[in-house]
């Protein structure tokens, strides 16, 4: 008699866990659930990443001094791993446009063209085209790519920005995601590092201040229904305001605090300084990274569940990276404190670090989802590696930006 689909599951979790025992490794974490480990099963189907039982040896070779050259070459490792893994699996789905942002990035930052010329044949395969007619803030949100190759080239060919425009331009008169939807836009918290940096680029590309007007309209409305301005952090969408921890305390999802300062951090660039509302978006940064700042436990990190780290003991990768970015960004700009952050900083980036493996792994990156959930220490995703990324790339200009003033003091 045929077994049970429920019942070969149960065959292999049990083998999985004696494969990890057998390593030598402490089981001190639980383990996916049945529900859980179908939504890896599917991420690792779509090529998002994937989570082995035994990941291999963690790396030696990387030092979490915060010295230019220390963070190039943890960025290098982890980026060169990752591209060589995606590049046959090029999407347009949101997982994959994090990473692009983070490709994007780490070439600005190495001063290594190989990951944006990577980008441009990603780009081109596309044709420069989002994922889906009338996107919505996921499907859009490869065009922050576009648009970074757009100010990159040298041509600036409208060619590469066009599709994206027409797209922000159907949307623009929707008062709802779509027709037939009652639901706003940016009705989730992930949406505010998906989709306002677009619409910012977007201004930056045409000075058309519609783009702009948007961006300022839709996170409003976003952030008067999910921001809490007691606990300062984001609800993942309204389904989630009145939800609580095993431990009874409100649910923020350490991946969705990271969407949201993340995308403060890729907007706020082009917001100008004079614009009424820049100082919204400065506040909420500055409100947000002190309560995450708060959080942080004893090795550096931050966990899925950030008021129920108990729940949740292993550390959270992508949304410790996004943290990072966050501060890193705040302090380079003069929205953060940096006496005050820059020690965060310090700590979470080594507690990163410990999280890459010997062949360039990131690891204890959560799965897809929206909620805290469960994982292996192997774990890794190409979002979570967009978010490494992005928050490495920053540092380094940061460590860079304290080297210049130091030999210029001298």
């Amino acid at each position: 008699m045929k077994k049970s689909k429920q019942a070969l599951a149960v065959i292999a979790l049990a083998a999985a866990v004696m494969s990890t025992l057998a390593h030598g490794q402490a089981l001190n974490y639980p383990l996916p659930t049945p529900e859980q480990q179908a939504i890896v099963d599917k991420d690792t189907s779509r090529w998002f990443g994937d989570a082995p039982v035994d990941a291999g040896p963690l790396a030696t070779d990387l030092s979490p001094a915060l010295e230019p050259a220390a963070i190039d070459k943890a960025l290098r490792k982890v980026a060169d791993w990752q591209l060589a893994r995606s590049q046959p699996h090029w999407d347009r789905i949101w997982t994959s446009s994090v990473m692009y942002s983070g490709f994007i990035a780490a070439s600005e930052a190495t001063g290594d063209p190989k990951y944006r010329r990577a980008m441009g044949e990603m780009a081109k395969h596309f044709d420069f085209q989002n994922r889906d007619r009338l996107p919505n803030a996921d499907d859009v949100s490869i065009g922050q790519t576009y648009l970074d190759l757009y100010f990159a080239d040298g041509s600036r060919s409208q060619s590469m920005i066009n599709k994206t425009r027409q797209d922000l331009d159907e949307l623009l008169p929707l008062k709802t995601i779509k027709p037939n939807d009652a639901r706003v836009p940016w009705w989730w918290c992930d949406a505010l590092f998906m989709a306002p940096p677009v619409w910012a680029k977007m201004y930056k590309a045409t000075g058309d201040r519609k783009y702009l007007d948007y961006i300022h309209q839709q996170w409003k409305v976003t952030s008067d229904l999910l921001y809490d301005k007691e606990e300062h952090l984001y609800a993942r969408d309204a389904s989630y305001i009145n939800k609580r921890e095993p431990n009874g305390k409100k649910m923020f999802w350490s991946r969705g605090e990271g969407w949201v300062m993340g995308g403060i951090a890729r907007t706020l660039d082009y917001i100008p300084k004079d614009d009424p509302r820049h100082g919204f978006y400065v506040q909420q940064l500055r409100e947000m990274a002190t309560k995450v700042a708060s959080l942080q436990d004893e090795n550096g990190m931050w966990h899925a569940g950030l008021l129920d780290p108990k729940t949740y003991p292993l550390p959270e990768v992508s949304g410790s990276s996004l943290f990072v970015y966050a501060m890193a960004y705040g302090i380079n700009r003069g929205y953060l404190d940096a006496k005050t952050f820059r020690p965060v900083i310090a700590r979470a980036w080594t507690g990163i670090l410990k999280n890459v493996y010997a062949d360039g792994r990131l690891g204890n990156i959560q799965q897809t989802g929206a909620e805290p959930a469960f994982y292996r220490p192997g774990s890794s995703y190409n979002y979570g590696v967009g978010g490494f990324m992005l928050a490495a790339s920053e540092l380094k200009a940061l460590v860079t930006a304290e080297a210049n003033a130091k030999a210029v003091a001298k």
